[in-house]
Order: C-alpha cells, then sequence, then structure tokens
C-alpha cells in the first residue's frame, strides 16, 4: 500500500488511527499490539507471503540479541553470536536482492552455466535488515536500555518507516513506545502530523510525479543526448529525486507525529551544501548516521589503534602525511561508500555510483586539510559559491550511475554532459512559471487544456526546472516550516523566511487545506516511490 493512494488517505489511516487512540486508552499493550498488526496488515497489502519472512526476521533477530545478553560476562561467545546473527542477515538480503546479479555476472564471465533466478525482491528488506543489524550491535555494547519484545516488534514493523525508512535508532524510538502518554489522543500532534504529511504528499504527487516521465524518456535515449540536454536530464532527475524521496520521508514523519510518535530527521536541505561531506550530513541523514555509526567509525578506530601499537602518532599533523590519511581517511571512506553503493542496488552502476562519492569525500577531507594551510582565511562568497558549484556538478555526475538503467546509458550520459554528443541548443529564457500547474492538472484529468512538454528542452524553457529548484534552494524546507512544534528528533535551523513558518492560524489553514486538496487531486496519475526498489 502507497502514502499517495486514495485506499490509504481515506480508509486505512483513519481506521488505524481510530482503533490505536480507543484500544490506547486501555492501557499501552493494547495499543501497542493494535500498532503491530495494523503494520503487518500495512506490509501484507504488498504481498501477504512475505509478512512471513518479516515475522521470521523480526523473531531471529531478537533471539540472537537474548544470546547477546545472556553471553555479556563472556565476550568472545558474544561476538560469536552478533557474527552469527549479522551474517544470517547478510545472507537473507544477498539471496533476495544480489543472488540473480551475482549469479548473472558470473555467467557473463564464463565462470558458470546458471541461470539467475527470479526472485521477487521484498519490500523494504534492506531498511528493516540494517535497522535490526544496528539494533544487534547496540544490544552488544550494552545500550539498549529497552528489552521489551513487544517495544521491539513495534520498533521493527511500525508502518511509516517499514518500506523506505528513515533508519530508525532503538535509543530513540523504543522508549516512546515505552511511554503510556504516547498512546493518548493528542489533538496537537494529529494537526501537525497532518501538515507535515500534506506536505510530502504535495512534494511527490505536485512535484516528483509530473517530471518522472521526463526523466524516464531522456534515459531512454542516452546516446541522442547533446551537453545542454544531459545536464538539464540531471538537474530534472535530482529535482525528481529529492521531492520523491523527502516527500516520502515527511510522509512517515507526519504519520508517525499523528501517532504521537517523533521520528529523526532525514532530509535538511541537502542541495544547499557547499562541499560533499556537508551534503551526506543532510541527504538521507539516517543511512549516514548508521554507516558512520557501524561502519565507518569502527575502521576508523581499527586504523588509530594499529598505528598506536606500532608507536605511530595519530594526531591532525600526522593525518595529513600521505600514508596514516590513506589508512585513516581514504580506505574507510571507499570501503564505505562502496558498500553504500551496493546497498541501493545489484547493479555494477550503484558500486560506481558508491565509488565516485568515496573519491568525492575523499578528495573533501584532503581539501579541509590542505586549505588551512594556504590560506587560514574564512572563504567569500565566490568562494562558497563555486564549492556550491563544484558540489552539486559531483552530485549529478554521480547520479547519473544511480538512476541509469545500465552502464552503458551511465557512460553515454556522462559522455555528454563531457560534450562528447555536442553542446546542444541555447535555451530561451525561463518564460512561464504556469507549465508546472498545467502539467499536473492535465496529467491528473483536473483540467482538458495544458502547454504539452514533449522534450527536457521545452521542460526547461518553460520554466519547470527553474521553479523546482527554486524551492529546492531559496524556499524553506519541511522542518523549518514546523519549526514551533519541534517536528523531528534534534535541533532543527530556523528559516530565514519567518512568515512561512507554520501556526495554527485560518490564514495557514486554508493553505494547507488548498496544498492537501491539490494533492489529492494528483494521487491518481502518482507512482510508486523511487526508494521502494531498495
Amino acid at each position: 500500500m502507497l502514502f499517495n493512494s486514495y485506499s490509504f488517505v481515506f480508509t486505512f489511516l483513519p481506521l488505524a488511527l481510530i482503533g490505536f487512540y480507543a484500544l490506547g486508552h486501555f492501557g499501552r499493550a493494547s495499543g501497542a499490539v493494535w500498532l503491530v498488526l495494523t503494520s503487518l496488515v500495512f506490509y501484507s497489502f504488498w504481498n501477504p507471503a512475505y509478512v512471513l519472512l518479516l515475522l521470521g526476521s523480526i523473531a531471529f533477530n531478537f533471539a540472537i540479541s537474548l544470546r547477546l545478553d545472556t553471553n555479556r560476562d563472556r565476550p568472545a561467545r558474544q561476538r560469536a553470536w552478533l557474527a552469527f546473527g549479522i551474517t544470517a542477515d547478510i545472507a537473507v538480503l544477498v539471496y533476495y536482492k544480489y543472488l540473480g546479479a551475482l549469479i548473472g555476472f558470473a555467467t557473463g564471465l564464463g565462470l558458470t552455466s546458471l541461470h539467475a533466478p527470479s526472485i521477487l525482491l521484498p519490500l523494504g528488506i534492506s531498511f528493516f535488515t540494517f535497522t535490526q543489524i544496528g539494533y544487534l550491535v547496540d544490544v552488544q555494547q550494552g545500550v539498549v536500555q529497552d528489552r521489551s519484545p513487544l517495544n521491539y516488534m513495534l520498533f521493527v514493523s511500525f508502518f511509516p518507516h517499514l518500506i523506505a525508512g528513515p533508519i530508525l535508532h532503538n535509543r530513540e524510538i523504543m522508549p516512546q513506545f515505552a511511554q503510556e502518554q504516547t498512546y493518548r489522543f493528542s489533538g496537537e500532534n494529529l494537526a501537525i502530523g497532518s501538515v507535515i504529511f500534506i506536505i510530502g504528499l504535495a512534494k511527490k504527487c505536485l512535484f516528483a510525479d509530473p517530471i518522472a516521465g521526463l526523466v524516464t524518456t531522456g534515459f531512454a535515449d542516452t546516446a541522442h543526448l547533446t551537453m545542454a540536454s544531459a545536464w538539464m536530464l540531471m538537474l530534472t532527475y535530482a529535482a525528481q529525486l529529492y521531492f520523491d524521496f523527502s516527500g516520502y520521508t515527511d510522509m512517515a514523519i507526519g504519520i508517525a507525529r499523528m501517532f504521537n510518535v517523533r521520528f529523526p530527521v532525514n532530509f535538511n536541505s541537502p542541495h544547499k551544501a557547499t562541499c560533499i561531506i556537508e551534503f551526506w550530513q543532510r541527504w538521507h541523514m539516517t543511512l549516514t548516521r548508521l554507516l558512520t555509526l557501524y561502519l565507518f567509525n569502527p575502521m576508523v578506530l581499527a586504523a588509530v589503534r594499529r598505528r598506536t601499537a606500532r608507536g605511530l602518532p595519530v594526531d591532525r599533523k600526522a593525518q595529513a602525511k600521505p600514508a596514516a590519511f590513506l589508512r585513516m581517511t581514504a580506505m574507510p571512506l571507499f570501503i564505505t561508500m562502496a558498500l553504500a553503493g551496493i546497498w541501493h542496488g545489484a547493479g555494477l552502476q550503484f558500486l560506481v555510483f558508491g565509488l565516485l562519492h568515496g573519491v568525492s569525500l575523499t578528495v573533501n577531507h584532503a581539501w579541509r586539510i590542505i586549505r588551512p594551510s594556504l590560506r587560514a582565511v574564512k572563504p567569500g562568497r565566490l568562494e562558497r559559491f563555486g564549492n556550491w558549484t563544484l558540489t552539486l556538478a559531483a552530485i549529478l555526475v554521480a547520479l547519473v550511475f544511480f538512476r541509469a538503467p545500465g552502464m552503458a546509458a551511465a557512460l553515454q550520459t556522462v559522455s555528454a554532459m563531457a560534450g562528447a554528443h555536442g553542446s546542444g541548443i541555447a535555451l530561451q529564457g525561463l518564460s512561464s512559471l504556469a507549465g508546472p500547474l498545467g502539467m499536473i492538472f492535465a496529467q491528473h484529468g483536473a483540467a482538458a487544456a495544458t502547454t504539452g512538454l514533449k522534450s527536457i528542452e521545452a521542460f526547461v524553457q518553460n520554466g519547470e526546472v527553474a521553479l523546482l529548484w527554486f524551492i529546492i534552494l531559496a524556499m524553506p524546507n519541511s522542518q523549518q516550516i514546523m519549526n514551533r512544534y519541534e517536528p523531528v528528533l534534534g535541533r532543527v535551523t530556523a528559516s530565514r523566511w519567518p512568515t512561512l513558518t507554520w501556526r495554527p492560524t485560518p490564514a495557514w489553514a486554508m493553505a494547507t487545506g488548498a496544498v492537501g486538496a491539490f494533492a489529492v487531486m494528483a494521487i491518481a496519475g502518482t507512482t510508486e516511490f523511487v526508494y521502494f526498489q531498495f
């Protein structure tokens, strides 16, 4: 079931909320059981058979967590149980997500004559697998306080985050499920959650989906892309991906808030970043946190311990030397980003996507070491603009491999961006901002006439890309709009547009209702979320 569907908005969600608060009146356990059952029903709408996989994964990982807890005084045995649990989790993930691609790759090299099996990828398997691996590591490290099996099951299966995140941490969510007030009706939280949900629904239905067809058309004929059209294609896709994924996250955060649960922030205007390090601190932030805590930091710590054991320095001055930088920064970054790329998909292009970000991050870290020695002055506006431009260019090039249907199409697109296919047409200015609404209404049956947009160039000429990027770069994000009401866990930076901060006033109610009405009108033509495939 999709968040952006009539059945979810007008049937499933209202029934889930009514049942939750009605049963929560009789006690925390009743409300929690209702939420677990509701979440399983939500997941079963995609494929009922895979509910058993989800339940099996939850039962297995909780059983491993019990073994980790009982072996706390026997570290070697505890580490063995942890290794077993993580290996089993990854083995299941490899079977469903990577086995077919690995066999196909081996067959192409002549290493085997097996045929790749047809395996249906379970929805959200990467998310609930990584969530539980993080939980096992936390149990082993002794940082898990809540050991309730009901709260754990709810932590993993809670339907707002089950399919595509955010990737939750047990310390921030399970204590909320243990509180009695979580199961008591709150009109304020219902209102705040509804507004955040409407913002996310508008992002998906009004901004992301109308341009998805243009992106698909562009990648269907990459051999004939010019330099101008290739860059505009990637700008269009970057906007689609941002509004699609951040829209899903907003909806998830809004739904959770309706149930009196606050999720962590997952997007913080990432395309405003002036370096690739900052980009990853703003984009898919819960994935970045998980990779940093459980992969990058342990590798860096191991490198530090090895150097310390050999009597070698590990301070900032030592880290600036090539050998130490390679072992303590570059190698952990490359391994982390390679695995991050593979996590997104089984194709070779996803590995390249991750490695390109590994290169960018390594260069960025090296520059942070070099620059102070060159000129200990804060960057000016021109330098910051240059940094932002370079960062965006690196993101767009890497995104080619994220989106392309295969390596051939990705390489054709990158070569077009480099000018190998010609510079392209001269764009005639951004003349009309009415195009987006006309296209949205036409696609979803809300109006009979619209300006037909038949190419990336026409799309740009009508101003849609400029409008979308103006929203991305200049307007406050959803957290900033709702800043007065602590919309997410963690600190939210105030917006430079204080008049665009939501308040419970008639004017804001009318504006929110209008946006929600337009978004609901557009539901009939919407598509699945991009991150559903991961």
